[in-house]
């Protein structure tokens, strides 16, 4: 007997992983969380059906969240990363000395449970004296903070369910407070390949547009995604994601990665053009 995790993608495309075996099952407060092994991408958590993660591709995803903007901005302290309950945005973080302090603002305690258990590739890095954890719904959480963040990160789930909060105007304009005046706001902005995820990411990028005055879209490639073609906004109050980009700087720390390069980060921000008609569009 074989056994396959399915996912669809549009009501005419799905996408199928064959499945070892599965290694959790539960429904927490919020959501319900899988964790499966397979032959081909190893541990795989799911929440509601829907993909998060890998731990073959995982690496794709965090190394571009976290290095774009950290490529950019010149001095870096203080951290909020919303979401990121894997524990993926945290480990690729601490790889940085320079950083003091990271807020993790995760809704589902649950979550964060799991993956220390079952995923250690991602959660490794969870226990650094420098990560603070808080269980709270992150849009609540942001609307009381000011002028305190070098750089926000957003790993949310899809724009429905327990994130669907964190894809709205007033979300993105309490996080633009929440920054430091030479701040940056780095998310995930859904794929431009399907109509609904398309739909989806051309509301995400109008509201960002509106309370940031740089907005700029970059790309990477994920198997395991819809469609594989994934969109990053970059959103900052002062830096520009190439104009401002320290190649020497940034490897100068020596840190290597699997993904993520100095070459790669200018031809991220290379978007084919229907994805710049898409954008364009919104603006």
């Amino acid at each position: 007997m074989e056994l396959w995790f399915t996912e669809k993608h549009t009501k005419n495309v799905e996408l199928s992983i064959k499945v070892d075996r599965q290694l959790y099952s539960s429904q927490s407060e919020f959501q319900r969380i899988d964790v499966f092994e397979s032959p081909e991408f190893g541990r795989f958590l799911t929440l509601d059906g829907y993909m998060m993660l890998t731990e073959k591709d995982e690496f794709i995803y965090h190394e571009m969240i976290v290095h774009v903007p950290m490529s950019v901005h010149p001095d870096v302290k203080k951290v909020l990363v919303i979401g990121a309950g894997d524990g993926g945005v945290i480990r690729e973080l601490t790889r940085y000395q320079s950083i003091e302090h990271i807020d993790l603002v995760e809704i589902d305690e649950m979550v964060v449970k799991v993956c220390k258990e079952y995923l250690p590739l991602t959660s490794c890095s969870m226990g650094d004296p420098r990560v603070h954890i808080t269980y709270q719904d992150g849009l609540k959480f942001v609307r009381r903070r000011q002028n305190e963040y070098d750089l926000i990160i957003v790993d949310s789930t899809d724009p429905f369910g327990p994130g669907e909060g964190l894809f709205t105007k007033e979300f993105y304009g309490n996080c633009y407070k929440a920054l430091k005046e030479d701040g940056i706001m780095v998310n995930q902005h859904e794929s431009p390949f399907y109509k609904e995820d398309a739909i989806a990411m051309q509301r995400a990028h109008k509201r960002i547009i509106e309370s940031f005055p740089i907005s700029k879209v970059y790309q990477a490639h994920i198997p395991t995604y819809p469609s594989g073609h994934w969109l990053f906004g970059f959103a900052s109050k002062k830096y520009h994601p190439l104009s401002d980009f320290d190649t020497s700087r940034w490897k100068s720390l020596g840190l290597k990665t699997k993904y993520y390069n100095c070459q790669l980060h200018l031809g991220a921000f290379a978007l084919p053009n229907y994805v710049e008609e898409l954008l364009e569009d919104v603006e």
